[in-house]
């Protein structure tokens, strides 16, 4: 029987769990969330009920608990989940209610939230439309909506995702600044405004931290060496640093209102 692509998801970030746990390990991801939340600032409240979609061990949730009344953190892998509620347990933050569920089904009505976010979670999906379609029908008329994920340069040489299915076979597909405007202008959302910036990233820690098989490794390796001496692009811009492989990851952030 064939895997589905939420199986893959639950498997590979069942394995990644502990990671997000471990400051040294999860560097890369908690490295921009102060500028997610700065981006985010203008818009949160104390008044403000939350919902964080594919919310992992819910990093964001976390970072603006204190600053609004409620946030419920959602993801499909239970792991992540019990990662998440140890670390609001350990530092006594009291609301934030964790949930299991498809982010392209959202167990929620209609209108419920006045601010949902996802983070890092379109290129994972299978259905990225859907995610979107979803985070606006349970957002009020009004609320906002921020994605901050991947995305691909609309000049890109290379097709990224191959080397980022390697790495993690659960990966998706990176869209574009645009595609990602387009989900949101099309669930009936309003883009306000949107920040993007590049990211430089060594490649081992990457890789360290998806347990990519060494097969695997040596092939990615060997794939971005053979770019940097002329050879096919990988779309993964790599560059060397002290004998050390690098790539770049390009990200954004999205400000929507909800219709």
């Amino acid at each position: 029987m064939t895997e589905s692509h939420d199986a893959k998801v639950v498997r590979e970030f069942s394995k990644q769990a502990a990671g997000f746990a471990d400051p040294g390990r999860n560097e890369a991801f908690t490295r921009h969330l102060d500028r997610l939340v700065k981006f985010m600032d203008p818009e949160l409240d104390l008044e403000d009920v939350v919902l964080e979609v594919a919310a992992g061990t819910a990093l964001v949730s976390r970072a603006i608990a204190r600053r609004v009344r409620h946030v419920t953190a959602l993801d499909l892998t239970p792991a992540m989940l019990a990662e998440g509620k140890r670390a609001v347990d350990r530092d006594g933050v009291t609301n934030v209610t964790f949930a299991h569920g498809d982010a392209a089904a959202l167990p929620y009505l209609d209108r419920s939230f006045t601010l949902v976010v996802t983070r890092f979670s379109l290129h994972q999906a299978a259905d990225p439309k859907a995610v979107v379609k979803e985070m606006e029908r349970v957002s009020r008329p009004g609320a906002a909506i921020f994605v901050a994920d991947l995305v691909r340069p609309d000049d890109l040489d290379g097709d990224p995702d191959r080397i980022e299915r390697l790495r993690d076979p659960s990966h998706g597909t990176i869209l574009t600044e645009a595609q990602i405007a387009e989900l949101a202008t099309g669930a009936g959302a309003e883009v306000k405004r949107a920040e993007r910036f590049e990211v430089v990233r060594p490649l081992e820690p990457w890789l360290d931290f998806s347990g990519t098989p060494e097969d695997v490794r040596a092939t990615i390796r060997r794939e971005l060496r053979d770019e940097l001496g002329g050879g096919p692009p990988t779309g993964m811009r790599p560059s060397e640093r002290d004998g050390e492989l690098h790539f770049t990851h390009s990200l954004l952030f999205l400000h929507a209102i909800a219709g």
